[in-house]
Protein backbone atom coordinates (compact mmCIF):
# COMPACT_ATOMS: atom_id res chain seq x y z
CA UNK A 1 0.00 0.00 0.00
CA UNK A 2 1.61 3.33 -0.97
CA UNK A 3 1.94 6.09 1.66
CA UNK A 4 0.52 9.32 1.68
CA UNK A 5 2.96 12.35 0.61
CA UNK A 6 3.27 15.29 2.73
CA UNK A 7 3.29 18.55 1.30
CA UNK A 8 4.40 21.55 2.81
CA UNK A 9 2.43 24.62 1.48
CA UNK A 10 5.09 27.05 0.31
CA UNK A 11 3.05 30.17 1.41
CA UNK A 12 1.71 29.09 5.04
CA UNK A 13 4.32 26.23 6.05
CA UNK A 14 1.71 23.65 7.10
CA UNK A 15 2.12 20.25 5.97
CA UNK A 16 -0.56 18.42 4.07
CA UNK A 17 -1.20 15.26 3.81
CA UNK A 18 -1.94 14.00 -0.15
CA UNK A 19 -3.73 10.76 -0.80
CA UNK A 20 -1.77 8.43 -3.02
CA UNK A 21 -5.08 8.40 -5.16
CA UNK A 22 -5.17 12.18 -5.36
CA UNK A 23 -3.90 14.34 -8.54
CA UNK A 24 -1.09 16.79 -6.59
CA UNK A 25 -1.53 19.09 -9.60
CA UNK A 26 -4.82 20.17 -8.14
CA UNK A 27 -3.80 19.78 -4.45
CA UNK A 28 -4.82 22.85 -2.43
CA UNK A 29 -3.33 23.48 1.36
CA UNK A 30 -5.45 22.41 3.96
CA UNK A 31 -5.42 25.71 6.19
CA UNK A 32 -4.87 28.78 3.18
CA UNK A 33 -6.13 27.35 0.36
CA UNK A 34 -3.44 28.49 -1.79
CA UNK A 35 -2.72 25.36 -4.64
CA UNK A 36 0.45 23.05 -3.17
CA UNK A 37 2.01 23.28 -6.87
CA UNK A 38 1.53 26.08 -9.49
CA UNK A 39 4.43 25.50 -11.79
CA UNK A 40 6.07 28.01 -10.89
CA UNK A 41 9.09 27.61 -7.89
CA UNK A 42 8.15 29.78 -5.21
CA UNK A 43 10.96 31.48 -3.02
CA UNK A 44 11.20 30.73 0.77
CA UNK A 45 13.02 31.44 3.84
CA UNK A 46 15.25 29.97 6.04
CA UNK A 47 11.93 28.96 8.29
CA UNK A 48 9.97 27.43 4.84
CA UNK A 49 13.40 25.68 3.37
CA UNK A 50 14.07 23.78 7.10
CA UNK A 51 10.40 22.51 6.83
CA UNK A 52 10.35 22.04 3.40
CA UNK A 53 13.59 19.53 3.67
CA UNK A 54 12.61 18.60 7.64
CA UNK A 55 8.64 17.72 6.93
CA UNK A 56 7.71 17.04 3.22
CA UNK A 57 8.21 13.45 1.91
CA UNK A 58 8.69 14.84 -1.79
CA UNK A 59 12.26 15.37 -3.52
CA UNK A 60 12.79 18.74 -3.08
CA UNK A 61 15.24 20.50 -5.51
CA UNK A 62 16.44 24.27 -4.43
CA UNK A 63 18.11 26.82 -6.98
CA UNK A 64 20.26 29.10 -5.19
CA UNK A 65 20.56 32.40 -6.46
CA UNK A 66 20.92 36.02 -6.15
CA UNK A 67 18.88 38.79 -7.94
CA UNK A 68 22.98 40.35 -9.20
CA UNK A 69 23.46 36.87 -11.13
CA UNK A 70 23.75 36.95 -14.61
CA UNK A 71 23.42 33.03 -15.16
CA UNK A 72 20.26 32.90 -12.42
CA UNK A 73 18.85 35.04 -14.28
CA UNK A 74 19.67 33.45 -17.54
CA UNK A 75 18.56 29.95 -16.01
CA UNK A 76 15.27 31.06 -14.07
CA UNK A 77 12.79 30.21 -17.10
CA UNK A 78 14.32 27.05 -17.67
CA UNK A 79 13.97 26.32 -13.96
CA UNK A 80 10.46 27.06 -14.05
CA UNK A 81 9.81 25.30 -17.11
CA UNK A 82 11.37 22.27 -15.42
CA UNK A 83 8.90 23.03 -12.19
CA UNK A 84 5.92 22.50 -14.45
CA UNK A 85 7.67 19.17 -15.97
CA UNK A 86 8.12 17.76 -12.60
CA UNK A 87 5.59 19.21 -10.73
CA UNK A 88 3.42 17.77 -8.61
CA UNK A 89 6.77 14.94 -8.04
CA UNK A 90 9.53 17.03 -7.21
CA UNK A 91 8.96 20.24 -5.25
CA UNK A 92 10.85 22.98 -7.24
CA UNK A 93 12.07 25.79 -4.59
CA UNK A 94 14.45 29.21 -4.73
CA UNK A 95 16.46 30.20 -2.05
CA UNK A 96 18.01 33.78 -2.33
CA UNK A 97 21.31 33.43 -1.01
CA UNK A 98 21.20 37.51 -0.66
CA UNK A 99 18.42 37.18 1.97
CA UNK A 100 19.17 33.65 3.54
CA UNK A 101 23.05 34.11 3.97
CA UNK A 102 23.04 31.63 6.84
CA UNK A 103 21.01 28.82 5.29
CA UNK A 104 23.38 29.36 1.84
CA UNK A 105 26.52 29.15 4.07
CA UNK A 106 25.19 26.09 5.82
CA UNK A 107 24.73 24.13 2.48
CA UNK A 108 28.68 25.50 1.74
CA UNK A 109 27.26 27.41 -1.47
CA UNK A 110 30.85 28.80 -2.88
CA UNK A 111 29.27 29.81 -6.39
CA UNK A 112 25.68 30.63 -7.80
CA UNK A 113 23.47 29.67 -9.44
CA UNK A 114 23.41 25.98 -7.13
CA UNK A 115 20.84 23.60 -7.65
CA UNK A 116 21.08 20.89 -4.61
CA UNK A 117 18.30 17.81 -4.49
CA UNK A 118 17.10 16.62 -1.02
CA UNK A 119 14.94 13.25 -0.32
CA UNK A 120 14.63 11.60 2.84
CA UNK A 121 16.08 15.01 4.60
CA UNK A 122 19.22 14.98 2.99
CA UNK A 123 21.09 16.41 -0.03
CA UNK A 124 21.95 13.61 -2.56
CA UNK A 125 23.13 15.45 -5.70
CA UNK A 126 24.51 18.96 -6.06
CA UNK A 127 25.46 20.90 -9.11
CA UNK A 128 26.71 24.61 -10.09
CA UNK A 129 25.95 26.42 -13.01
CA UNK A 130 23.02 27.85 -15.79
CA UNK A 131 21.30 24.81 -17.17
CA UNK A 132 18.52 24.61 -19.94
CA UNK A 133 15.35 23.40 -18.69
CA UNK A 134 15.49 19.43 -20.31
CA UNK A 135 19.11 19.49 -18.71
CA UNK A 136 18.13 20.14 -15.54
CA UNK A 137 14.88 17.74 -15.31
CA UNK A 138 17.51 14.65 -17.08
CA UNK A 139 20.06 15.56 -14.25
CA UNK A 140 16.83 15.35 -11.73
CA UNK A 141 15.33 12.52 -13.26
CA UNK A 142 18.67 10.87 -13.18
CA UNK A 143 18.77 10.86 -9.03
CA UNK A 144 15.58 10.61 -8.50
CA UNK A 145 12.87 8.79 -11.39
CA UNK A 146 9.63 10.44 -11.25
CA UNK A 147 6.45 9.16 -13.24
CA UNK A 148 6.25 10.02 -17.07
CA UNK A 149 4.10 13.15 -17.26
Amino acid sequence: MTQAKLVVCTKCGVVNRLPPNRNGAEAQCGKCGVRLFSGIPQDIDAANFDRQIGRGSLPVLVDVWAPWCGPCKTMAPAYEAAAKALEPHIRLLKLNSDKEQAVAARLGIRGIPTMILFHHQREIARISGAMSASQIIGWVRGHVPTPAS
